[in-house]
């Protein structure tokens, strides 16, 4: 669930904290009426992302009853892969954008395990991975608002074989000189963030970045 462009506003991040006081109240409370009041909480939280996004609110709160226990916010991994200055990217069937490949970390997995399957999987290459780059709370960066709330979890990597394949959500894979990026679909990569991984590339040595 992602704001829309034009209202990416306050309204959004408060909506997302409500949420996270219902849904952490309604994990741990015992009264009848205190859960009345954190159902209520949940309704307005609804009410207020149907606002500022596209998604009716009997969807969202289908979203909210999906979620359950204390609320954390979800792994996203994405793998970095250069050669040279040009960054292997593949194109989203979803948006007809491109991104890192990537995607949620699987429970019971590592997060470099899970980025080493959604290259394989996104791309078709095999690949290892050299070096933690960062992580970001995407709140913090040029993505839109966007529910749940997400860590993003960036790995520098290197092609061990394969070839370039496509998959059910990725229709085209390729590298792009890093001065000619294609549209980029923001919600789940920006440049800067590209931009940043290839400095580490330069610069292996370079820490771990971290909001």
């Amino acid at each position: 669930m992602t704001s829309k462009a034009s209202d990416d506003s306050p309204l959004f991040r408060w909506a997302l904290e409500i949420q996270s006081i219902s849904q952490n109240g309604l994990t741990f409370v015992k009264c009848a009426y205190d859960k009345e009041r954190y159902l209520q909480l949940q309704n307005i939280a609804a009410q207020m992302l149907e606002a500022c996004s596209c998604t009716p609110i009997d969807k969202i709160l289908d979203l909210f009853g999906a979620e359950s226990g204390y609320s954390t916010p979800k792994i996203d991994v994405r793998g970095a892969i250069f050669k040279k200055d040009s960054v292997l990217l593949v194109k989203e069937r979803s948006d007809q954008r491109w991104t890192l490949p990537g995607g949620w970390a699987d429970s019971g997995y590592s997060p470099a395990y899970c980025v080493q399957k959604e290259i394989l999987e996104e791309s078709g290459y095999q690949a290892r991975v050299k070096k933690l780059v960062a992580v970001f709370d995407k709140l913090k960066h040029d993505h839109p608002s966007e529910w749940p709330h997400a860590y993003k979890f960036f790995f520098l990597c290197e092609i061990t074989g394969g070839t370039a394949t496509t998959s059910i959500e990725t229709s085209a894979v390729d590298f792009f000189p890093m001065s000619q990026l294609p549209p980029l679909s923001i919600q789940r990569v920006t440049p800067a963030q590209i931009k940043r991984c290839h400095e580490h590339y330069l610069q292996f040595d370079l820490p771990t970045d971290f909001d």
